[in-house]
């Protein structure tokens, strides 16, 4: 009987205890519920609206790239893909066998997308190929029924109609590399291309847009069921550069008479360049698409280095260009004036070393300006070891020689202007009188560009005003085409720039200058300049006594550089040019000169600067070159 009583009782509390946990953990998931549900409900709902609409980023349209007239440098054209979605297609093999049919696939495709479509959902398109043309899409359309899975897509292809002739100028685009992940996200998306040189890296930002975005509903495995919403963004701003795509065509062609070669011509007051170009050079469309292995081997290992722009990273000794320099800081520091002179008979020992004049048996005694026409090497050795070559250095930086001028494309270099302390701290030598004597005819250590050399031409045609040299007009909402040139205080003597002038005039328009072959036949047009040869080789006795006379005898790699950097008009200069030929077949003035000539003449005829005007029938009769 007890034990029936003490068995219920026991039975009782395990009842109460269960019951109670039950009761508990019901009251735990009620709460958890209503927590869930009522208290918690607006953020969960958010939380299932974003797991059923999912934000997609669209990549903005890139801007233009205009010349000066508004021609256009750098377009967006459409670019037709085919696109292929695996759950569609059945057998992804067969279905890229009847695609090769119509648009050629070679293996390495079909084992990218095979390798693509393994690592992706099977509802998710994967690109066979691109910049498909309207044949191939119209055929593949055609034929729609028999290529399940098969779609043709949409994008934007960047174009360069002027090809070769700007490419070193407009620069291309391509693939978004590890490097370049700057944490914006549209840097991310597939396919996205960004600027890699010249002026679509410099205006990236401008160029380059703000993305837009567009919502879609998926289902829960993230497949898109429908598009909800789109915002298409910001298309990037235009970019209008100073370039004269005429006058570029015109100065990259003539260029093409050398194997390697560039030139410059900009305004001497607003630094505007008119035309850059550098010989050989390359069409930058083989670049959008993304540049195949054997294109860009061939381009790499080309001697004559057509993927350089030599005229701002191409690195020279100038020559007898640089004499002006010379002449310039001994004016300006009294060591010399219009009425110093020099005999020269053809050499100048400096302690027991002798220094050849080009003309060795000399040219007798000159002024300054007849020292510029006729090139006299001795004059220079004489002023430059008078002057010395701090005064000599400060003078060339202020002219643009040895700094990087801060044209607005990247890869520019700077050159070496040398001085004393260069030479002790980066060879372990005191400067010697020798040293100075070899920079006062633009050799030795000194190395130059050919846009320094434009840029020290028209801060001598200026009046000595520090202008900067610039491609852009305007870019985006920002117009520089109104900025306010450069400050006329230069702090030189207008009289000695006469005198450096004056020189200039003598080389091409004197009976004794060193280009007076090479002068503008037109009346009016007339260009003042000065020439350089730089020796890249020694000929020994020993080959000239086997018939080697001259650098034109030698292999191409051997031969001198030739130079020139010009003005014109005389009457009232305005515009500036610079040429360098690598291993030229002749000196400055038969070979560089010349091409100066015909630049020149063709700035002033086409006027960017609207100053004079000239028929192309007139040129050809007055030149004897037909256009």
């Amino acid at each position: 009987m007890d034990r029936d009583v003490d068995r219920q009782r026991s039975l009782t509390r395990r009842t109460l205890v269960l019951g109670g946990m039950k009761v508990a953990l019901f009251g735990a998931l009620g709460a958890r519920m209503y927590q869930l549900q009522v208290l918690e409900s607006e953020r969960f709902g958010m939380l299932a609206e974003e797991n059923r609409v999912n934000v997609q980023l669209i990549a903005p349209s890139r801007g233009k790239i205009l010349d000066r007239g508004g021609r256009q440098l750098a377009i967006n054209e459409p670019n037709f893909r085919v696109l292929l979605t695996a759950e569609q297609a059945g057998d992804v093999e067969a279905m890229l066998a009847r695609l090769g049919g119509i648009v050629p696939l070679d293996d390495s495709v079909v084992e990218r997308v095979m390798r693509d479509v393994s690592r992706r959902r099977a509802f998710v398109p994967v690109t066979v190929t691109e910049n498909l043309t309207f044949d191939q899409v119209a055929e593949i359309e055609v034929n729609t029924p028999e290529l399940p899975g098969i779609s043709i897509d949409v994008g934007d292809l960047r174009t360069y109609p002027e090809g070769d002739v700007t490419a070193h100028v407009v620069g291309y685009v391509g693939a978004v590399s590890e490097q370049e992940l700057t944490g914006d996200p549209v840097l991310s998306l597939p396919g996205f291309q960004i600027g890699k040189s010249g002026i679509e890296r410099h205006h990236e930002e401008v160029l380059r847009g703000q993305a837009g975005t567009r919502q879609v509903e998926v289902n829960a495995v993230g497949r898109i069921i429908r598009e909800l919403a789109r915002d298409d963004g910001e298309a990037g701003g235009d970019v209008r550069l100073t370039l004269d795509v005429d006058l570029q065509r015109f100065v990259q062609d003539r260029l093409t008479t050398e194997l390697s070669a560039s030139a410059v011509v900009m305004d001497a007051f607003t630094g505007e360049i008119f035309a850059i170009a550098s010989q050989p050079t390359y069409d930058a469309n083989l670049f959008t698409g993304g540049i195949d292995q054997a294109t860009w081997n061939r381009l790499l290992n080309d001697p004559y280095h057509p993927l350089t722009n030599k005229a701002i990273a191409g690195l020279f000794s100038p020559g007898s260009t640089f004499k002006m320099v010379v002449a310039l800081a001994a004016l300006e520091d009294g060591v010399i004036d219009d009425s110093f002179d020099v005999y020269c008979p053809g050499h100048l020992m400096v302690g027991n070393r002798r220094f050849n004049c080009w003309r060795h048996w000399g040219h007798g005694t000159l002024s300054l300006v007849q020292a510029i026409a006729q090139s006299c090497d001795v004059f220079f050795y004489e002023v430059a070891l008078r002057t010395g070559i701090d005064s000599i250095s400060a003078m060339a930086n202020r002219l643009g020689i040895g700094i990087q001028t801060g044209i607005d494309i990247p890869g520019e270099r700077a050159g070496l202007m040398p001085t004393r302390s260069w030479k002790e701290s980066n060879r372990g030598e005191s400067w010697l009188q020798g040293d100075t004597v070899n920079v006062s005819i633009g050799q030795g250590f000194l190395t130059t560009t050919p846009l320094q050399l434009a840029v020290m031409t028209a801060r001598l045609i200026n009046g000595g005003r520090p202008i900067v040299p610039r491609l852009t007009q305007g870019a985006g909402p920002r117009d520089l085409s109104t900025l306010p040139p450069p400050p006329a205080d230069s702090e030189i003597d207008p009289g000695h720039i006469d005198l450096i002038r004056q020189g200039m005039i003598e080389v091409t328009s004197g009976a004794r200058g060193t280009a007076r072959g090479a002068q503008i036949p037109v009346e009016g047009f007339e260009m003042g300049g000065k020439s350089g040869t730089v020796q890249v080789y020694q000929i020994s006795q020993e080959e000239r006594a086997s018939g080697i006379r001259s650098a034109a005898d030698l292999p191409w790699a051997l031969r001198d550089h030739a130079l020139f950097v010009a003005f014109a008009p005389i009457s009232e200069p305005r515009y500036v040019c610079s040429v360098v030929v690598e291993h030229a077949t002749g000196g400055g003035s038969s070979v560089a000169a010349p091409i100066a000539r015909d630049i020149l003449l063709e700035v002033q005829r086409r006027a960017p600067a609207r100053a004079l005007n000239l028929a192309p029938t007139d040129l050809a009769q007055a030149t004897g070159v037909e256009r």
